[in-house]
């Protein structure tokens, strides 16, 4: 004989729910005791209604003589099992060591405590229920049709008005990426989490729920505001769960919705400022954190009451986790609950994008714990990431599979998936050609540049712009009033010099000072060097022949120039290079006598084919050719200082030399340059960089 069911516990309640997906009605059994609630479908209540009839067999044989549904002896064993593992039954005479037995399996070690403590953690701060109670009726007008339409006008009004100020609202944006910036958009944060878990709160008690506590949720040491709203599961409506759930968001729109309106029509100063905070932290954190449905916030819960499916994560988990399988290895298992195709499919995709979205996540959360902790603790604890949020998933997936792995076996699918495994992991593995893409500089390997020295001043022009001249022909004589002055004052004393030391031999006392006099003459005629080496800057002369190109027009004899200015070039005539910069990243796949293609910006100039001509040794300290600069449209980052580009990455110069003839019009062009550099693996260049990585990080 089948033995009697145990007792349920008398406090337990059971009230009615809304209803399920497929129209299919639903209750919640209360827990008063540790206030948990329990979502039962109908013939879940069906079979609790008639459980003091004690017998599985009677309670099936009512339940389908009296009602549409058709059960079995096994659905009331299941039910049972339920309810036992969640403590709902009445516990027999004598079940105090299974009792026992089952809190020991329960609690935890000192490292799991302190595991679940640091990933996740509750502090609740206040117990606001009869506050909340007492101030819920004096904000009834917040819940008006009338202070919507006025909030809804206040943010049309608002938005516009940002949109007509947009370039001011901006720059105080900017202006705020400051410490007392960024301390003051925390304050704001914290009066905004906090007025947005009021909203719950008094959303909650509005429609009756008790709310027993609100604090601070550590989700990996990251604080999070958190209001305990459990007892919105007693509410058959779907409308009141989604007003409790929306209501956070709600509050902080409202709150960016009054400040955005209240920046625009403040005039400058400290209150304006407040407004500009309240709106701008409203806005991001809203739309940014709490609207999104791939964590377990506001967005989160709105999604699951719209859709009418509690605890979609998990269900959503199981849905693509059982679909993988399927396409896998069509291993032919039962799916975990049956739904409409389109929710099937759609839970499906919305899981894939919850294990994306939290796989970025952890990560950047990982990153983030390792360099803000000290380093040992900072490894340790990267290492707790990576373990619980990434590896431990995968382990529980393919253990799964291990234990389906004589069922798998035999399918056809198996050995499908099993090839195409194989082919991505050769293609992970195997060398494959690629390309290296850079911009580069086409240009003459012989050139000169001409800048002016210090105050210069045109003397005479014998060249015009874009005339042929002939080698050691005058490019352009300058002069400098203080040079000229120089010089006259250095060859006076010189010549003095050489009259008192030519005379010395004919007077006694010039004849003790004729040493000093040598050497004075000589340090004047040292200096005399070098005013005529100074004097030949001032009118360089072309070291080969070529064209001179780029001469300012404007240039009239008798201007003044300032310090560094540039007056020209001369082109040499000959052969033409490319010069571009090359990552350290990619640098060990080229080596002299590559190919590669040059194409023009804009493919307004010449395509050529070129030859790996010369790899420096050492990375460029800085970089020379600044149209190959990002901020010039180049693709070297750089940042600048005092006029010099400093590239942020190890950068290699790498000079190529033209192959094919193609018309050059002109003495300079920028483009694209194209490797075709050595075969190399995806996986090769991923363990390098992994490999660079933690060897640059183990050193303590």
């Amino acid at each position: 004989m089948t033995p009697d069911l145990p007792p349920l516990r008398e406090e337990l309640s059971l009230m009615p729910g809304p209803p399920l997906v497929g129209g299919q009605p639903s209750w919640t059994l209360h827990d008063p005791v540790r206030n948990l609630f329990f979502q039962i479908d109908w013939s879940g209540f069906e079979i609790l209604s008639r459980w003091a009839l004690g017998q599985p067999a009677a309670i099936v044989d009512e339940v389908n003589a009296q009602t549409a549904l058709q059960i079995g002896p096994e659905d009331v064993q299941d039910l049972a099992l339920f309810l036992q593992q969640n403590q709902l039954l009445r516990p027999a005479v004598g079940a105090a060591p299974l009792l026992a037995d089952m809190r020991g399996k329960q609690r935890k070690s000192w490292g799991e405590w302190l595991l679940h403590n640091y990933l996740f953690l509750r502090l609740p701060l206040v117990r606001p229920d009869r506050w909340l109670s007492r101030w819920s009726p004096r904000l009834n007008f917040f819940y008006s049709k009338l202070f919507f339409r006025l909030t809804l006008a206040a943010a049309l009004l608002g938005l516009l008005g940002v949109y007509r100020q947009w370039e001011q609202f901006a720059g105080t944006l900017v202006d705020h990426f400051t410490w007392q910036g960024l301390a003051a958009y925390g304050a704001t944060l914290i009066a905004i989490k906090t007025l947005h878990e009021l909203g719950h709160g008094f959303t909650a008690k509005r429609h009756g729920c008790r709310v027993p506590s609100m604090g601070v949720a550590l989700l990996v040491l990251w604080p999070v505001a958190y209001t305990d709203t459990n007892e919105v599961w007693k509410l058959s409506e779907r409308r009141q769960r989604l007003e409790i759930a929306g209501a956070g968001i709600a509050t902080e729109l409202i709150i960016a919705a009054w400040a955005t309106l209240a920046w625009v029509v403040l005039p400058d100063g400290l209150p304006r400022a407040i407004a500009f905070l309240l709106s701008t932290t409203t806005w991001i954190s809203t739309l940014l954190i709490n609207a999104s449905p791939f964590m377990r916030f506001d967005g989160y819960f709105l999604l699951s009451d719209y859709l009418q499916i509690p605890n979609l994560h998990s269900r959503s988990f199981a849905l693509a986790r059982w679909d993988l399988r399927e396409r896998l290895f069509a291993v032919n298992e039962p799916v975990p609950e049956h739904l409409p195709q389109r929710l099937h499919k759609g839970m499906v995709l919305f899981a894939w994008a919850v294990w994306i979205y939290r796989l970025t996540v952890f990560l950047g959360v990982a990153a983030l714990v390792y360099h803000f902790f000290i380093k040992a603790a900072g490894i340790f604890l990267f290492m707790i990431e990576i373990g619980w949020f990434v590896l431990m998933p995968l382990r529980q997936e393919l253990l799964a599979w291990r234990q389906r792995w004589p069922q798998i076996r035999q399918r056809r699918r198996y050995r499908r998936s099993a090839i195409a495994a194989i082919v991505l992991m050769l293609i992970f593995a195997l060398p494959w050609p690629t390309r290296i893409t850079t911009s580069g500089m086409l240009q003459p390997v012989r050139q000169l540049e001409l800048y002016a020295p210090s105050h210069a001043q045109i003397g005479a022009l014998p060249a015009t712009n874009g005339s042929t001249v002939a080698a050691e022909a005058p490019l352009l004589v300058m002069k400098s009033p203080d040079l000229i002055r120089r010089n006259q004052q250095n060859e006076a004393r010189q010549e003095q010099l050489s009259w008192q030391s030519n005379s010395a031999s004919f007077d006694v006392e010039a004849r003790k000072n004729w040493q000093l006099l040598n050497e004075q003459l000589a340090s004047t005629e040292a200096e005399q060097a070098t005013v005529d080496a100074d004097m030949k800057r001032y009118q360089p002369v072309a070291p080969y022949a070529g064209k001179l190109e780029d001469l300012d027009p404007d240039l009239r004899p008798g201007q003044w120039l300032s310090q560094g200015e540039s007056l020209g070039r001369l082109i040499g005539d000959g052969p033409w290079q490319v010069v571009t910069y090359v990552d350290e990243d990619d640098i060990h796949r080229l080596a002299p006598g590559d190919r590669a293609v040059f194409i023009a910006d804009g493919l307004a100039g010449p395509n050529l084919h070129l030859e790996l001509l010369n790899i420096d040794k050492n990375a460029s300290p800085t970089l020379s050719e600044g149209p190959l600069a990002s901020m010039f449209g180049g693709h070297v980052a750089v940042r600048e200082k005092k006029g010099i580009l400093y590239p942020e990455r190890a950068i290699y110069r790498v000079v190529l030399s033209v192959r094919s003839d193609g018309p050059i019009t002109q003495h300079s062009w920028r483009g694209r340059v194209t490797f075709a550099a050595r075969w190399e693996a995806p996986g090769l260049r991923f363990l390098k960089t992994a490999v660079a990585v933690f060897w640059r990080e183990a050193g303590f």
